[in-house]
């Protein structure tokens, strides 16, 4: 039998859904992982993959922030006592620093605070937010081209 490496992680698989359209729609600056407070049932379908960020948002309310639009759909054989609401609001685990830098931001330079990636990480839903603004139709276009242009390099260099 192989001997499996010690350096190896337990990366794979860790990821639970990703926000591709962020990057293309906001220009990202920063980023900061956050802690999400979620229920029994939540929990269960995070493991079995069934969410979807593409449309969410970070909201900042009465000094606490909360994830806006997150569609978890409960599983069949979830606990029959209780009726899951897949859509509603749920907070985000934030030291008060980190609170209050986003506030500041968000209100006073007209950041976006963007859901970029959901994970986990030690056993614990985690979210990556981005921090940034809202690109033009021009902005994204020339990111288009950036994007073909440096493929189409790494290809000619690739051949000689």
């Amino acid at each position: 039998m192989a001997k499996k490496a010690k350096n190896q992680k337990k990366d794979s698989g860790s990821t639970i859904a990703l926000n591709k359209k962020a990057r293309h729609d906001y220009a990202i600056n920063e980023t900061l992982e956050a802690g999400v407070a979620l229920l029994g049932w939540e929990v269960k379908s995070l493991r079995d993959k069934r969410v979807n960020i593409t449309d969410t948002y970070v909201m900042i309310q009465k000094g606490e922030a909360y994830l806006v639009g997150a569609n978890i759909t409960p599983l069949m054989t979830a606990s029959t006592h209780i009726t899951p609401e897949p859509t509603r609001a749920r907070k985000l685990l934030l030291h008060r620093l980190e609170l209050d830098k986003l506030i500041g931001q968000v209100e006073r330079k007209g950041f976006t605070l963007v859901p970029m990636k959901l994970y986990w990480k030690k056993g614990r839903a985690k979210l990556e937010i981005g921090i940034g603004k809202g690109k033009k139709l021009h902005d994204k276009r020339a990111d288009l081209k950036e994007r073909d242009w440096q493929r189409d390099k790494e290809r000619l260099f690739k051949r000689g």
